[in-house]
This record gives C-alpha cells, sequence and structure tokens, in this order.
C-alpha cells in the first residue's frame, strides 16, 4: 500500500477537504459523539487553515489527517470556544496574541485501515508538529484524551493547569475528559522526547522524501510531501 503525505490549504482544495471532513464525522459518530467543536465546518472558509492528509495512492482516499488552523479575531480556535463555555479564564489567556500569531492543531483521526499498518495517530502528530516553523507561530494549541495526552507529552506539549480543573475539562461530553495544552517553543521542541524529537527533526529537514514502515498488515509506502503550498488567492 502506498500512501501519500501532503500539505493543503483547506480552502483551496475543497474536495480534500470534503473528503476529510467525512471521514472525520464517521469517526466520531464512531464513538458517538455528534456535538464537537472541532468537527464544525465553518473553519473550512478560513483561509488560514491547512490540513494534513494521508491519502491512498492508489484511489486519493483519505485514510486520515488533522488541520493547523491559525487564529484570527474572526476565527477564534475550537479549543477556546469549548473551554471558554466552561472557563472563563480563556478569554483573558487568549488576548495577548495578535491575529496569526497562534494555532491549533485539532480535528486528528485516522482509519483502522492504515493503523494496521503501524501508521496511527503518533504519525498525523508528528507531522503536524514538524510543519510548524513554516508558518512562524508563537504558540500551539490542542485539546487531548486521555488516551493520547501521552503521545502529545511526547512531542512537547505541556499542560495549561491554569486552566479547567488542572488543565481537564469535561468535553466534548459528560463522561469524557480532554487536557488543554501547549507548545511554547516551536522551533526546539524542549519538552519533547528526545526520539521524538529527533524524528520530528528529520521530518523539518527532509521535507519530501519516500520511506516504509510495517505493521500487522504489512508495508506501507509513505510519500511525505511537507512543504506547506503558498496561497493561490
Amino acid at each position: 500500500m502506498k500512501v501519500r503525505v501532503r500539505i493543503v490549504r483547506a480552502i483551496d482544495d475543497i474536495d480534500a477537504t470534503e473528503k476529510y471532513i467525512f471521514g472525520h464525522h464517521k469517526v466520531l459518530e464512531s464513538y458517538g459523539i455528534t456535538k464537537v467543536t472541532s468537527a464544525d465546518r465553518s473553519w473550512a472558509l478560513n483561509p488560514h487553515v491547512y490540513l494534513i492528509l494521508f491519502e491512498s495512492v492508489e484511489d486519493l482516499r483519505i485514510l486520515g489527517g488533522g488541520r493547523i488552523q491559525l487564529r484570527t479575531e474572526n476565527f477564534p480556535l475550537p479549543f477556546e470556544l469549548a473551554i471558554k463555555e466552561i472557563d472563563p479564564k480563556i478569554i483573558d489567556y487568549m488576548a495577548d496574541f495578535k491575529d496569526l500569531e497562534v494555532a491549533e492543531y485539532c480535528g486528528l483521526w485516522n482509519s483502522r485501515e492504515v493503523a494496521g499498518y503501524g501508521i496511527g495517530s503518533i504519525y498525523l502528530v508528528r507531522v503536524g508538529i514538524a510543519i510548524l516553523p513554516q508558518l512562524n507561530l508563537k504558540k500551539l494549541f490542542g485539546l487531548s484524551s486521555p488516551v493520547t495526552l501521552s503521545i502529545s507529552k511526547s512531542v512537547g506539549y505541556q499542560v495549561i493547569s491554569i486552566l479547567g480543573d488542572n488543565g481537564s475539562f469535561y468535553y466534548p461530553k459528560e463522561g469524557l475528559i480532554a487536557t488543554a495544552l501547549e507548545i511554547n517553543d516551536i522551533n526546539d521542541l524542549s519538552h519533547a522526547q528526545t526520539a521524538e524529537r529527533d524524528y520530528i527533526f528529520d521530518l523539518r529537514k527532509k521535507i519530501n522524501f519516500n520511506t516504509v514502515e510495517s505493521g500487522p498488515k504489512g508495508e506501507m509506502e509513505l510519500q511525505f510531501e511537507l512543504q506547506i503550498p503558498k496561497p493561490d488567492k
């Protein structure tokens, strides 16, 4: 199996954006989640949203993805909208940032098919962190479930402990917990584990390359294309 990992600006590739949204909603529905701010598709009109897509080369199916969503006055981040209903302190916390200074990595999902080849959520996380220097950001934010919290910390995220209950909230519904996270040193990743930092720095250096990964289902060829495209308009 061959998979292309590429970056697109959401408003420049409507077909890919629709495929990404469909896949994300199907994954959320499988967990019984029907209301979540990161599933709101209004972001698709934001010219400062970039999709990270794991795409089958054979039939162009989207097998997984995530999005880097930059914050502007007209487009607040999904995590701040979600937290505002629970902890108003998020308003003051975000007030110091100007347009395009911070972003959120959100809407991550991958199919069971691609996970079977050993390409799980950690690959999406690594790629998202790897492309950040191209965007000249001060911070990256995110919300993590308990299942992915250790992965998030391994790549340099830290808990925003002054929000919620030591950083945690019931979200997107009662009984499910999400933790607010941030990366403050995007270029250095000083809080990342050494192995993860080295992997991410390698992605940043290579940008475009091919590699092969192995999993229970066999080998998968990955074609990385990590240059963020310039806007078409």
